[in-house]
């Protein structure tokens, strides 16, 4: 029988700013990055949305981290799938052991599971040391276990309600099977309306934007949502966000982000483009047109535009080309501008500004000592 949602309910006191977080899959630099830039101290409160580990390669570190922070300030958890995954595996590993073997054959040393067997020497071969790393994980990270099995799916205060992948309706959340919780794409398509507020992560929110990729969180005001998950781990242009909870009334939401990528100055203007394709996840099969060293001339399947592809972005999935993130959109640029960049060629360079991806044709520089000097 399918185990049902935890809900765990709160008010958050007054005068605290609260702190919002998602899907930091293993990236601890990201997670510490983050917290700096937005100025995390003792007073605030963190919620994290879930998906700590997984995909990245400081998985179980920022598994700990959390763990000791949770310990010494306001932290609250949710349970995202990824997190999931570590407790399927320790209670039920006979009940996929196909998936699990493929899932760490994927990822490796990007997995929780074998970063922990690694700590302790244990190394994972074939599909039969699995009931043997089971073991080992039990014998040996019995804190780590107990941390995770007891973060509840649902969040709940008279305002937000805060879930990892979302929720059927906030009347009968008790009634809700605990996976689809965790596991629920593309939330923002599925047309509900919330009382409250509805902060979700699981979904990287650039899925969401058919013609201009960006990473910030999205706010629906109509149905009371914001999806904040900005793809860390998984793209290359990915950022970590930070949403900030309104603490008066009247007042809106506000975030940080932080992607570690190193930074340009704009010396040239450029127009943005009218129209552009952002070619993303779901929606990301190409046929190659012309073949090139670090690009590649691409027509877009759905859309039917011709797109530049980086070359190591396409590949090769159920007998069609796919691609990874990519667009065609020229962001508009003025002098002075600082620049993400995310890829340097030889005539342009793929950057991200104010959190949107796109391509520069200008020329580039270093940026002054200090870039918050610069608008940053």
């Amino acid at each position: 029988m399918a185990r049902k949602a935890r809900v765990q309910r709160l008010e958050f006191p007054a005068g605290r700013r609260v702190l919002v977080i998602s899907d930091i899959h293993g990236s601890l630099p990201m997670f510490q990055g983050l917290l700096d830039r937005a100025g995390y101290g003792p007073e605030d409160i963190l919620v994290l949305l879930g998906d700590l580990v997984e995909k990245g390669p400081d998985s179980l570190a920022v598994l700990r981290y959390v763990m000791d922070l949770s310990s010494r300030r306001t932290v609250y958890l949710v349970r995202g799938n990824c997190d999931d995954l570590v407790a399927e595996f320790v209670e039920a590993p006979q009940v996929r052991p196909e998936f699990f073997h493929h899932y760490l054959n994927v990822w490796r040393n990007r997995c929780t599971l074998l970063q922990m067997g690694q700590e302790v020497g244990f190394e994972t071969r074939s599909p039969d040391d699995l009931p043997a790393l089971r073991q080992v994980i039990l014998d040996h990270f019995g804190p780590e276990l107990a941390f995770l099995d007891a973060i509840p799916e649902i969040l709940l205060t008279p305002d937000y309600l805060f879930v990892h992948g979302g929720v059927e309706d906030e009347d009968h959340l008790e009634d809700m099977e605990a996976w689809k919780c965790m596991k629920n794409d593309f939330f923002l398509e599925q047309g509900k309306t919330f009382r409250r507020w509805c902060i979700v992560g699981h979904t990287p929110v650039t899925i969401y934007h058919p013609h201009i990729p960006t990473t910030n969180p999205l706010v629906d005001e109509v149905h009371h949502i914001v999806s904040i998950d900005g793809g860390c781990a998984l793209q290359w242009d990915a950022q970590l966000n930070a949403l900030v909870l309104p603490q008066a009334p009247g007042e809106g939401f506000t975030w940080y982000a932080y992607d570690r990528l190193p930074t340009a100055m704009a010396l040239d203007r450029q127009e943005e483009t009218p129209q552009s394709v952002n070619v993303r996840w779901g929606h990301n099969q190409v046929e190659v047109l012309l073949r090139g060293g670090a690009l590649c001339r691409c027509r877009h399947l759905e859309s039917g535009r011709n797109v530049d592809v980086l070359t190591d972005y396409l590949y090769r999935s159920g007998g069609v080309t796919l691609c990874k993130e990519s667009t065609d959109y020229r962001p508009a640029v003025e002098p002075g501008d600082i620049l993400s960049i995310v890829r340097r060629l030889a005539d342009r360079a793929l950057v991200k500004k104010n959190g949107v991806t796109g391509w520069y044709f200008g020329r580039l520089c270093r940026p002054p000592a200090d870039p918050r000097r610069a608008g940053l």
